[in-house]
């Protein structure tokens, strides 16, 4: 029997650690979305708002007690609102958190389960840390770098789809990218890991690198916008972020190392009976 590829850690195994490990990241990154995603969220709304009101004044009082009676006294932007902001804050961040959480644990679970045994000499939880480390570096750090989120009253509506395109693109690329580089660094495992973990480093680097200079860049944010909003938005959003991927990390981590030592001991409780 392989030392890593055990009825105890098999694909399946992988994949329910992995669900479990991205519940408990979706419940840590509604915490950190909660205490510091949420503030510089309400102050942007606040300043969108305020700004809408500040065009609105404009308008004469005749035609707005007209608009007010017509809607029976009530604003029409809280009637066309189908969710509350507390609703938002609240149910609505906590079950994105979640689904996001399960879709990242699930998939790096998977992962992970074909990771065992493939990268050199890491056993099962130095392979699963491995593999999270790297989802967290391409799926949201380096993104974050080159495209950092911006909170509401920031972008226009006309340019969106051309944004999402972009930053998925952006993305897509990272993923392939840190996947070419764990197979440059397998090959190269022969002439010695320092020289593999380089070389697959370097292919990273210089392939998103060239990335980030082909596509364009974004930049809507207009320059009465308070910078100190912009910064704590953009800082609530890596730490809930972070949040969630250090959840999956503890969690498929240690599940791992649990599941290892069970079948270590079931090994060495056959190796006693078969010596008697």
């Amino acid at each position: 029997m392989s030392t890593t590829r055990t009825p105890h850690l098999t694909a399946r195994t992988f994949l329910v650690h992995g669900l479990l490990a991205g519940l408990l990241g979706g419940v840590l990154a509604f915490a950190a979305a909660s205490v510091v995603g949420e503030p510089p969220i309400d102050r942007a709304i606040a300043l969108e708002e305020s700004g809408g009101a500040a065009a609105d004044a404009g308008h004469s009082h005749e035609e707005g007690a007209h608009s007010h009676e017509e809607s029976g006294g009530h604003s029409h932007g809280d009637e066309d609102a189908a969710i509350s902001r507390g609703e938002q804050a609240g149910p609505g961040l906590a079950t994105a958190t979640i689904i996001v959480g399960l879709v990242a644990g699930g998939v790096v679970g998977i992962a992970s389960a074909f990771a065992v045994g493939r990268l050199g000499g890491l056993g099962p939880v130095g392979s699963t840390a491995v593999v999270v480390l790297l989802a967290y570096l391409a799926y949201t750090v380096v993104p974050w770098l080159k495209y950092p989120p911006n909170p509401p009253a920031v972008g226009s509506a006309d340019t969106i789809g051309e944004r999402t395109a972009l930053y998925f693109s952006f993305v897509a690329v990272s993923l392939l990218a840190v996947v070419a580089a764990v197979l440059l660094a397998r090959a190269l495992l022969a002439r010695g890991p320092w020289v593999a973990v380089v070389a697959g480093a370097a292919l990273y680097v210089v392939v998103v690198g060239v990335a980030g200079l082909v596509l364009a860049p974004i930049d809507e944010v207009p320059d009465s916008f308070p910078a100190t909003t912009l910064y704590a938005f953009r800082i609530g959003s890596l730490a809930t972020s972070t949040a969630l991927w250090a959840g999956v990390a503890l969690a498929l981590t240690g599940l791992t190392a649990r599941t290892w030592r069970a079948h270590q001991a079931d090994v060495e409780r056959r190796a006693a009976a078969a010596a008697l």
